[in-house]
């Protein structure tokens, strides 16, 4: 009986010192490294993973960049406020197209910053747009220098001119110009619906052929006069006196209203 039990326990001692802990065993293990299933298996998993994941990642990329460029608006609401403050109320104001080179650059394409510049803790240039370059826009080589936001025609002249104004050509034609008349924030009838700067193009939500204030496609960054800064579609907005959603032409201009439609 006693040679029975002490025969268990020595097979149970070599079964042991089978499955005990060999370095000749583990190195030979890591050796033979993955087989190429496992390594297709692994492959075919990151890549599983990483299309899920990265268009997560690119929208967030983009709805950062989008609040970015709603900070631009607020700063840029900043400036105009502290202008307004030292101008008897009345917007940046100066006559169009500009008279010297470059010749047909208007007041509303970003020329506008050389007024409110003064306000700003930085020089604005070219090379050094600051707050007037939306991260995200992918214009700024064909379009108003490098700078995104436009600033509407309405603040620099009379309602009675604006309602004058029934073409897109008005906002940029040498023979449709008209002469640009200070406003006065005071004449502003309602501010949380006339939009005063804005995204010129849909930075966020590209399109294609895309025109600006005159294309009914599109999502933009708006700032709005009582400074409001608000993401819209083109079809939140108003059809202007040139049937688009510009803010440039709103009817009875500052008097009138963008938005809501």
């Amino acid at each position: 009986m006693i040679s029975s039990r002490l025969f268990a326990v020595k097979i149970k001692l070599q079964i042991s010192n089978k499955n005990a802990y060999d370095p000749k065993n583990a190195k030979k293990l890591l050796q033979q490294g993955f087989t190429l299933i496992e390594l297709l298996v692994v492959i075919a998993i990151i890549a599983l993973l990483l299309s899920i994941i990265m268009p997560s990642l690119e929208r967030a990329r983009s709805m950062a960049m989008r609040v970015k460029c709603g900070h631009n608006l607020k700063q840029i609401n900043l400036t105009i406020c502290m202008y307004l403050e030292s101008n008897d109320d009345v917007y940046p104001c100066a006559q169009d197209p500009h008279p010297e080179p470059p010749f047909g650059y208007w007041l509303w394409m970003g020329r506008f910053r050389s007024l409110i510049e003064p306000y700003l803790s930085t020089n604005i240039t070219e090379d050094n747009p600051s707050v007037m370059l939306c991260p995200q826009d992918l214009n700024t080589d064909t379009a108003n220098e490098s700078f995104s936001y436009a600033y509407s025609m309405a603040f620099y002249h009379s309602p009675e001119q604006i309602n004058d104004m029934n073409s897109v050509e008005h906002t940029f034609s040498y023979t449709l110009i008209k002469p640009s008349i200070p406003q006065s924030s005071l004449d502003v009838v309602k501010p949380s619906g006339k939009i005063l700067i804005g995204e010129w193009f849909s930075n966020h939500y590209p399109v294609e052929n895309d025109q600006g204030w005159w294309f009914w496609v599109g999502r933009r960054n708006y700032l709005f006069a009582d400074g409001r800064v608000s993401y819209l579609d083109v079809d939140q907005i108003r059809p202007a006196n040139d049937m688009a959603p510009d803010p440039h032409l709103t009817i009875n201009g500052i008097k009138g209203i963008d938005s809501p439609p």
